[in-house]
């Protein structure tokens, strides 16, 4: 009789737990404004995972910290103002090349969203090859005479890591103004690698979101851009980080396909300003931050000039508007002949996966490239999972099998083209910091065009019998990703 009272007691006490575990569950994700998605990902977390849901909740689950928003919010509005006045003044001098109604629908919806601004004369090259990159952004900033401004998601200690910080090292030592502003979970980078650069005069800052790891850190958010100014007139943007994974043929990943541009023109403006402004939130004395100096926004001379349109659009956490989204989205609401994109993740949410299926059935053609291997299982599943789903109802699906594919591209029709550091799933759209260039061209979109042609080469075409011939199993793991994907 002992034992059974025993029991008795061990199970109210386990079922009151679940009870009070259950209720915090509710308490907790109701306590800040979400998608629904987002609140069921995180209910079945925290009810299924008892104790270790709210762990994982404490580090990955919190709303942005309201320092970090204060400290985005705290911008230049005048000195800015005035830049953007030397946008327009340059914008003079060169011809629109691009006028549509779509086109005019996209460039005011940035416009308004925030200060976005249309910038003309551009010239922009493309890179598709980690070592064909490097050596030309190496070779920007071997020429740098007054100041180069670097900021990363993931930088390696290895070949091309140290290599890149040796270039730095070389100008600091020469008087020119180096920044680096990294975030710590990228490539599992802390301060003591970029030390030797710190002793020649470089500064170098972790990104806001790594600061204070118990009491502020949010692991879920996280600096995904990639961003080099150099001298206030040359940008670069896209999708490589800084790693030899990148530029090597690995046992993991075979070649890494990836797209990055070279921009000259005052569309840098807007990614030093993006640069400024994410180094001022994350240096810690105040008196480090940064001015809008005339030597950091310089106009080109007119002989480097080219003949593109650029609005380069920042996102991240800090607003509540998920602005890179939307400009996704207007682009398949308004495209009447094609859509191509290229993601190495899919994990649309409910108004995007709405959108593509508007756009497919329009007759568009939506065609979406994505790899045929994993860098992060549970993502990678709910990758597949998507693709089918888009499969079935007319999207063609492209799976590159040339390596690893890493770019974030997106063509619609004929004049209007998208590149940039933004994945398409739910992680870009909402938690990570991130940076996109919109062009108004059509040689830029042609261009993009005739790579995603060429990676159509070594890509399979998805099919109903693959789909049907996908075993239990992972159709097993597909689903539950899926239902993980708000959180992943």
């Amino acid at each position: 009789m002992e034992i059974i009272f025993d029991m008795a007691i061990a199970y109210q006490v386990l079922w009151g737990l679940l009870l009070i575990n259950t209720i915090g569950a509710i308490i907790t994700v109701f306590r800040k404004p979400r998608s629904i998605s987002s609140v069921l990902a995180w209910l079945m977390t925290l009810v299924f995972l008892p104790g270790l849901g709210f762990i994982l909740y404490a580090f990955c689950g919190r709303g942005i910290d309201g320092e970090i928003m204060y400290r985005f919010s705290k911008d230049h509005q005048n000195r800015i103002a005035e830049i953007n006045g030397i946008i327009e003044q340059n914008n003079q001098y060169f011809r629109q090349t691009v006028k549509t109604v779509e086109s005019e629908l996209l460039k005011n919806y940035f416009r308004n969203m925030e200060e976005s601004p249309i910038t003309k004369g551009n010239k922009v090259t493309f890179y598709t090859d980690g070592k064909e990159k490097f050596e030309a952004l190496f070779e920007d900033i071997r020429q740098a005479e007054d100041n180069v401004h670097v900021e990363y998601y993931a930088f390696f200690n290895d070949k091309i890591g140290n290599a890149f910080l040796d270039v730095l090292i070389e100008k600091a030592k020469e008087g020119v103004e180096v920044r680096v502003v990294f975030d710590p979970w990228g490539g599992r980078t802390n301060k003591n690698f970029f030390q030797p650069l710190v002793a020649v005069g470089g500064k170098v800052v972790p990104f806001i979101t790594s600061r204070n790891l118990i009491r502020k850190t949010r692991l879920n958010y996280h600096l995904h851009r990639k961003i080099v100014v150099i001298d206030g007139k040359i940008g670069w943007t896209g999708g490589f980080n800084v790693g030899d994974q990148y530029l090597e043929v690995t046992k993991k990943f075979g070649y890494w396909r990836d797209t990055h541009a070279r921009i000259v023109g005052t569309a840098s403006f807007t990614l030093q300003e993006i640069f400024i402004r994410d180094w001022n939130a994350s240096v810690m004395d105040l008196s480090d931050a940064l001015e809008y100096e005339d030597r950091y926004f310089v106009v080109p001379e007119k002989e480097e000039a080219g003949n593109v349109s650029l609005q380069v659009v920042a996102d991240g956490p800090e607003t509540e508007e998920q602005i890179l989204k939307g400009g996704f989205t207007k682009m398949l609401l308004a495209a009447e002949k094609r859509v191509w994109l290229q993601s190495p993740y899919l994990i649309p949410d409910d108004s995007m996966m709405n959108a593509l299926l508007v756009a497919v059935r329009s007759g568009v053609d939506v065609r979406i490239m994505i790899p045929c291997m994993p860098d992060h299982p549970f993502i990678y599943r709910a990758t597949q999972y998507y693709a089918n789903y888009l499969q079935r109802r007319g999207v063609k699906i492209y799976i590159y099998e040339g390596g690893f594919i890493h770019a974030k591209m997106i063509i619609m029709d004929d004049t209007i083209s998208s590149f940039g550091t933004t994945n398409q799933d739910i992680r870009s759209y909402a938690l990570n910091f991130e940076v996109s260039a919109f062009a108004y061209n059509r040689e830029i979109t042609e261009e993009l065009a005739q790579i995603f042609e060429k990676d159509m080469k070594q890509s399979r075409l998805l099919t109903k019998e693959m789909i049907d011939n996908q075993g239990y199993w992972l159709r097993f793991k597909q689903n539950f990703s899926r239902l993980l994907s708000p959180i992943l």
